[in-house]
This record gives structure tokens, sequence and C-alpha cells, in this order.
């Protein structure tokens, strides 16, 4: 029994480290389509994709209707979560550049997790290995923005702080939705059905905004290989991944293993974008793996 438990923890673990690893090619496979604007990428990625969540979960929708019903407020307020998500992240993105968007939306995000399931939730308090593990991920990200920041001209430093100030509200909301999702999986609704359910009502919201801001979505072949794949590959089969993690993980762990996430992004800003990380910065990165290979050695789902 204990080793099907450590088994099945550990998948969930693998499961939320595959779509974090998905999530981090989203910034420099959208830097490849720049005449694109990054309300259009957010609102089109996470609209198609999740309309995609929600077929491929017509099932598990049916079934657990009834359940989902019962958690209209916290429904409503995961769906406006995940509304304002992509749009603040593509933007932070797009104002502070791709290392640091993505950094500071998915750093942030934990912290704002705790609070949530301490505020909301009935999980344990928090331990001083969930916090040696969380400020050892911090102090990485700290490094990281850091070195990145050395290589910003002193005329846009506005923008890149108005880009952190949107990574701060992407880490909210991606918080936000990440606790909807896990308290529905948690009350006995399929893991499918919760995140079709969040996706679905998202999808009618954000779809609508590519009438104001989608110009240029299909102007290019180029264009149109960058959305397709941002739909269906980090939206699309990244949720499904990190919905099923959710089943074996608590939300705030799930979203300390997403720090793998800047990770990928970071290497990928300096391989496709160009962008540059001093060797500071490549010691961030070294503490970010630290605190993922500690969290992912603990069995333990409590935080």
């Amino acid at each position: 029994m204990w080793k099907n438990s450590f088994s099945t923890h550990s998948f969930g673990i693998l499961s939320i480290l595959f779509a974090a690893a998905l999530w981090g090619t989203t910034g420099a496979i959208a830097s490849l389509a720049p005449d694109i604007s990054s309300l259009a990428i957010g609102a089109f990625s996470i609209g198609v994709g999740g309309i995609l969540q929600a077929c491929l979960s017509l099932k598990q929708l049916r079934s657990d209707f009834g359940k989902i019903l019962l958690h209209k407020k916290k429904l409503f307020i995961g769906v406006i979560a995940l509304t304002i998500y992509p749009l603040a992240f593509y933007s932070s993105m797009k104002f502070a550049g791709v290392a640091i968007g993505t950094v500071i939306s998915i750093s942030t995000a934990p912290f704002f997790c705790v609070l949530l399931e301490r505020l909301f939730g009935k999980e344990q308090k928090i331990t001083k290995q969930w916090l040696s593990r969380f400020f050892i991920g911090v102090a990485g990200i700290i490094l990281l923005v850091t070195s990145e920041s050395a290589t910003v001209d002193h005329a846009v430093q506005d923008m890149k702080s108005f880009g952190v100030l949107l990574g701060i509200a992407a880490g909210l909301t991606y918080a936000t939705y990440s606790w909807v999702a896990k308290a529905m999986i948690d009350s006995g609704i399929q893991s499918q059905a919760a995140m079709g359910s969040l996706f679905g009502f998202g999808a009618m919201l954000l779809l609508p905004t590519l009438f104001i801001n989608g110009d240029n979505l299909f102007s290019s072949s180029t264009n149109v290989i960058v959305i397709v794949y941002m739909a269906l590959i980090p939206m699309g089969l990244g949720y499904i991944a990190y919905g099923f993690g959710l089943r074996f993980v608590t939300a705030s762990s799930a979203n300390v293993l997403t720090l793998f996430e800047p990770v990928v992004a970071t290497v990928l800003a300096i391989v496709i974008v160009g962008e540059h990380i001093a060797l500071i910065g490549w010691g961030g990165i070294v503490l970010i793996l630290t605190c993922l290979l500690l969290q992912s050695c603990n069995s333990s789902t409590s935080y």
C-alpha cells in the first residue's frame, strides 16, 4: 500500500513537471509571432485550449454536472481568475521580457496559493520543510530577476516594472484557479470535469475578445503555427497533465513544482529569443532546481 501511494504521488509530481515544461515554451514560441498582440495570444491559446479541454471532458462533465453546480461560486471565481491570467501573463512577458515575466508570474503563485489554502481550505499548517523549500526557490528567482535586470536599458525600466506588476497579478490569478480546481477535485469531482468546466467557461469569456485584439492571427503561416501550438500543446496537453497531477498533490505543492516552468522559459529565452542571463542568474536556476528536487523527494503531500 505504501509503495502504491508513493508511486501515484511520484506520478502526480512527474505529470505536473511535464506540464510546467510545456508551459515554459510559451514565451519563446510567442516571440516568433511579434505582430500578434500578447492579449490575443493569451485569449486564443486559453480560449481554444479551453474548448479542447471541455470537449475532451464531455463524458466527465455530464457525469459530475450536479456536483459542479454545488460549487458554482467557486467555479465563478475560478473562471474569472482563469480569464485574467493569460492576459496578465503574456502581457507581463511582453513588457518585462520572457524570462522575468515567466519567473514573476509562476514564482508568486505558491505564496498566493498557500494563503488561499490557509484562509479557505482545511489543509495542515505550513511546515518548516515547506517554507525552507519555498524560500530556496524564491532566492533563486530573486537571483534570476537581478541578473536579468542588469541587461535592461534605463529607458524601459518603467515598462519592466509594469510587467512585474502584471506578473504578480498573473501569479495571484494562477493560484486562484489552481486552488479552485483542487477544491473541486477534492470534493469528488473528476479532474477532467473540474478542469473542463473551468476552461470551458473561461473560453466563452476569452474568445470574444479576439474580435477586438485578434489582428494578424492568421496573417502568415508562422503565426498560424504559433497559435495552434500554443492552444494544443501547452494549453491543451499541458493542462490535462496538470489536472491529473492535482489528484495526487496539494495545490500549493503543485505550484512549487511549477517553478520548473521559469527555468525552461529562461533557457529558451536565451537560446531562441536572444535574452542574456548573467552568471548570478544561472546560480538562481540551480537554486530553483534544488527547490524542485527537495519537493519531489518529499513523498508527503503536506506543506
